[in-house]
């Protein structure tokens, strides 16, 4: 599109310029301009009237600085649910109030009571309460904005297609091999203990007569990749000491450094920092910093373990350890859209009401927290999953999906979800 679209607003907010940037260089592809004069003609009028332009209504949340308690309305537009709903005007509701809402996690910023790992609780969300949460209303949102936009300037706005990243966190490399003699000892032991004969078996002939261990699901991973051409993020989770929620292997052992050698072959190596590193800043400093040294290489992309994502201050750690792009948006006892959207974009620092430069990247299906904390069987995760895909589909957004080895190698605990995988794969690609 040659000419930008005109938008009259007697606000500029850097809030406001944060979500116009976002919405339409970034999700539209398109240029704008912003005036504060009432006789320019507009395209779009924001908190003015203006005729002939798309009036749009201004709540006043990207006028204010802070934090703010909110009453917000909700209704529909174009069979669409909204937020900070309001009448009279030609898109009933206030979009870039509300995009900004869900995207800068505002709501996180309030007093929550914290779940059994301190995480914002997914139940507090405004999207749950909504029963909109497996919606990504912010991007349908701005595809029906980029049609009313064509219909009323005549322009065809051509926007980013969708796309699909499968990314994968390594909490637990090898369930048996390469433990160590006290390790493997220690869990043959409780084996017995807990009458799990076959597991105490299991783990003998994977270390005595080196029968292929269940989550060594590699192969099959990095065959699908090259079969349907994708390129993956792995998250090592590079503990260098274990613990109750870091079951990992040393990144000091060979066989672990030789595998993330080639995670940095297949695809791109991330960090999956330990469980306390947050509180502990130098964990993660040593953490990366053996990352780094096994890959030969920076590392720049990071999740969250347990998706122990704590607003501001986990993404302040990152932006001051070096990493630029952040994959922890989601929910890790609920699938879904956390900020509404499957797209990246910039976080906002509410605090001190900048754009920053780490980008964020949002997921909306992990498979442990559709089998362990929904109860989904298989079959019930993948169509659920399947139902967010053309959701997101239809608004040109992207879809990232979080698996583990575990679920997709030979564990009888995760029986049918490597075959129903890689049957996904293939349909995303037809």
């Amino acid at each position: 599109m040659s000419n930008p679209i005109i938008i009259y607003s007697p606000l500029a907010s850097s809030r406001l310029l944060y979500v116009l940037d976002w919405v339409f260089n970034t999700r539209l592809g398109i240029d704008y301009k912003l005036t504060h004069n009432l006789q320019d003609a507009a395209h779009l009028s924001y908190g003015g009237y203006i005729k002939d332009a798309i009036q749009i209504p201004d709540a006043g949340l990207l006028r204010e600085k802070g934090i703010q308690p909110h009453i917000i309305e909700t209704d529909t537009w174009q069979n669409i649910p909204t937020l900070y709903a309001s009448s009279g005007s030609d898109i009933p509701f206030d979009i870039f109030s509300a995009i900004f809402f869900l995207i800068s996690r505002y709501e996180e910023y309030y007093s929550y009571t914290p779940d059994k790992h301190e995480r914002y609780p997914y139940t507090d969300s405004i999207l749950y309460k909504n029963n909109l949460l497996e919606i990504p209303v912010v991007d349908e949102w701005i595809e029906a904005l980029r049609k009313l936009l064509i219909q009323k300037t005549g322009t065809n706005i051509n926007t980013k297609s969708f796309s699909y990243l499968p990314t994968y966190d390594i909490d637990i490399a090898w369930s048996y091999k390469h433990k160590g003699l006290l390790r493997n000892a220690g869990g043959f032991v409780k084996d017995i203990m807990r009458l799990h004969f076959g597991e105490a078996a299991k783990r003998i002939l994977v270390n005595i007569i080196n029968e292929q261990d269940p989550y060594a699901a590699y192969p099959f991973m990095y065959s699908l990749h090259k079969r349907f051409g994708y390129h993956p993020l792995f998250f090592v989770l590079a503990a260098l000491e274990t613990g109750p929620f870091d079951k990992n292997i040393s990144p000091g052992n060979k066989a672990m450094q030789k595998l993330i050698r080639t995670f940095a072959e297949q695809g791109t190596v991330g960090i999956h920092p330990s469980y306390n590193s947050s509180k502990e800043n130098q964990k993660f400093v040593s953490e990366k910093s053996a990352l780094e040294k096994i890959t030969g290489s920076g590392i720049n992309f990071s999740r969250q373990h347990y998706i122990r994502l704590f607003i501001p201050h986990t993404y302040r750690q990152l932006i001051a350890n070096g990493i630029t792009d952040d994959y922890s948006m989601g929910y890790g006892t609920h699938i879904g859209f956390r900020a509404g959207t499957g797209a990246s974009f910039y976080w906002y620092d509410l605090e001190n009401e900048k754009q920053t430069s780490l980008r964020i990247h949002p997921f909306c299906f992990m498979d442990s927290t559709a089998r362990y904390d929904m109860g989904l069987s298989s079959e019930d995760a993948f169509d659920r999953l399947e139902k967010m895909e053309k959701l997101l589909r239809r608004a040109n957004s992207r879809l990232i999906t979080v698996f583990h080895n575990f679920s997709l190698g030979t564990d009888k605990d995760w029986k049918g979800w490597s075959g129903l995988y890689a049957m996904y794969l293939e349909r995303l690609v037809n």
